[in-house]
């Protein structure tokens, strides 16, 4: 069995912003070595989501207005935990929506997606250094 684990670092200049990260696990993959086994991306911190969806710039703005309905950011007096002097609740919501992790199955030594299929990181309390885990196993 082999096995590979890496971080990506991102430091998001916005708030909210997704990130096509499918080349880099891509590269982390080949790697690895790994020709048939699964690929873990797990966002690390608590406001901030992996997902796979399709890369496609009006897809991304839903996104963003749908999450803002379901948790605007503002006014953070809503929220009870930024009584605590935080004002990233909102954020805390989306990432709960958006999912912690994927795992995507390895096939021939290449991330096995189906049609459009891609992996984002999803930032939403950005403006700071931030990793993600990628831990690949297989044979």
């Amino acid at each position: 069995m082999k096995s590979l684990t890496e971080y990506l670092v991102f430091h998001a200049k916005k708030r909210q912003e997704f990130i096509n990260i499918t080349p880099e696990v891509e590269a982390l993959v080949e790697k690895s070595g790994v020709r048939e086994g699964l690929c873990l991306v797990n966002a690390m911190h608590i406001t901030a989501s992996v997902f796979i969806n399709d890369d496609e710039s009006g897809l991304h703005a839903d996104f963003e207005e749908w999450l803002e309905k379901f948790s605007p950011h503002e006014p953070i007096s809503n929220y009870k935990h930024n009584l605590t002097g935080e004002d990233n609740a909102d954020a805390h919501l989306k990432r709960t929506i958006m999912g912690r992790e994927v795992v995507v199955a390895i096939t021939g030594g290449r991330l096995d997606f189906g049609p459009w299929e891609q992996i984002f990181y999803g930032e939403f309390d950005g403006r700071r250094r931030k990793r993600v885990l990628v831990k690949i196993i297989g044979e």
